[in-house]
């Protein structure tokens, strides 16, 4: 199916998987998003730390899933293999829909394996070198939850690992278009996984000032754009999803979710950890994913926020918002039920900014009372779910370092 020279098919979405702090499949996931329930609670792995909640993953038994294979794996590689495996079933391929040498994979993570790293650091100190497990460095691996999807599914194009730190997920997404329009694959599942719950990972980015110290309440300390909003709560989990040409998912009789319009990446060139106060490199990967989709800012009417209730990142992409779109476009940020969880944070916002399209419904922002006095006078979706058409949406995801992308998803 290669040689489709200078026409630019159409990419969609025919199959999503995710294992996320509101749910271990889409179903349950989309289900609590839209009905705003925070996940945040206290988190026993966390026990004596100054931030000791998260937004952990619930309802997954990697053995029920995975069976022996799972003790193999580091959790960022469990969460993305399962994710892939109910994405596939939802694209539901028939026999020889597929040819698995060009079927390829992109993930994207910040951190891989942290908690086999952390785990067997503390057996080498405690116990010596002979405790340390052999398969260490191919259980953490940043490339290896890739590869293990390929492996797993028997697929036999690239696989491929991305890290933008926190918008590595929509970086994926991003690769992944860029493979299909160019035909160097029939089909990629894209996404991100993470899994950087740990006493380690809690405590460098609570040093850095980024975490929520709601520790009284625990589930309303996410608040994306809120006025109270102090710091974001650390979740895991994965999405993937399953993108095709569109051609060929008529072809087999598949409808979609809805299109992969266009991408945009740029860099702030700014700072390690804060983004630029003006915004720039934010608007440029916003420019950018915009023109890729050939759309006009006028035509979006949703945006899923990047909004992780940080109060520097927040004022600065509310601003943002209001400048490109305007006030009227609605806004949204599921980080107030998921908590914000960094590498796979883009690939289940824009699973949801899919879900938004086919379905027609916006989950709201959870936790959002009022906004904060530095918050534009943008239209933030909050207290229920919304029920409207949705035709044109915007995911965006920034992350430590300047990492910015952006994609543009469509109806179909």
């Amino acid at each position: 199916m290669t040689g489709y020279g200078y026409r630019r098919p159409d990419v969609v979405i025919t199959g999503i998987g995710m294992v996320t702090p509101a749910g271990a499949d889409t179903t349950t996931a989309w289900k609590a998003t839209c009905a705003g329930l925070p996940a945040a609670a206290a988190d026993p792995r966390l026990a004596g730390l100054a931030v000791d909640f998260s937004c952990p993953v619930t309802g997954f038994d990697p053995d029920a899933v995975l069976g022996t294979e799972a003790r193999r794996m580091d959790p960022f590689t469990q969460y993305a293999v399962a994710a892939a495996r109910e994405a596939v079933a939802d694209a539901a391929p028939g026999d020889g829909d597929w040819d698995p040498a060009r079927v390829g994979v992109a993930l994207g993570t910040a951190v891989g394996g942290q908690r086999t790293w952390e785990e067997q650091g503390r057996r080498l100190g405690e116990r010596g070198q002979r405790a340390v497990n052999p398969l260490t460095v191919p259980k953490a691996i940043g490339n290896i939850a890739a590869g293990s999807v390929a492996m797993d599914l028997g697929l036999h194009g690239p696989s491929l690992a991305l890290s933008t730190a926190c918008a590595a997920g929509t970086t994926a997404l991003g690769l992944a278009l860029d493979l299909l329009r160019a035909g160097r694959c029939d089909v990629v599942l894209a996404g991100g996984t993470e899994a950087a719950v740990t006493p380690l990972v809690s405590t460098a980015f609570d040093r850095l000032k980024a975490l929520s110290r709601r520790v009284e309440d625990p589930s309303g300390a996410s608040r994306p754009f809120d006025e109270h909003r102090d710091g974001f709560v650390l979740g895991e989990g994965a999405a993937v999803l399953v993108l095709e040409r569109a051609d060929d998912a008529r072809a087999r009789g598949r409808r979609p979710y809805a299109r992969l319009l266009g991408h945009g990446a740029s860099s702030d060139a700014y700072h390690l950890t804060s983004p630029d106060p003006d915004g720039r490199g934010a608007r440029l990967a916003l420019r950018l994913a915009l023109e890729d989709a050939r759309v006009g800012a006028g035509d979006v009417e949703l945006v899923n926020a990047h909004a992780t209730s940080t109060p520097q990142g927040d004022a600065v992409e509310a601003g943002l918002i209001e400048d490109v779109f305007g006030r009227d476009t609605a806004v949204t940020s599921t980080k107030g039920v998921t908590g914000h969880m960094l590498g796979a944070a883009g690939a289940v916002e824009a699973a949801f900014t899919a879900l938004s399209i086919e379905q027609g419904v916006i989950p709201p922002t959870a936790n959002f009372g009022a906004p904060g006095a530095d918050i534009a006078g943008i239209d933030i979706v909050h207290g229920t779910s919304r029920h409207a058409p949705v035709s044109l949406a915007v995911s965006n995801s920034f992350g430590f370092g300047g990492h910015n992308a952006v994609v543009v998803l469509g109806s179909v």
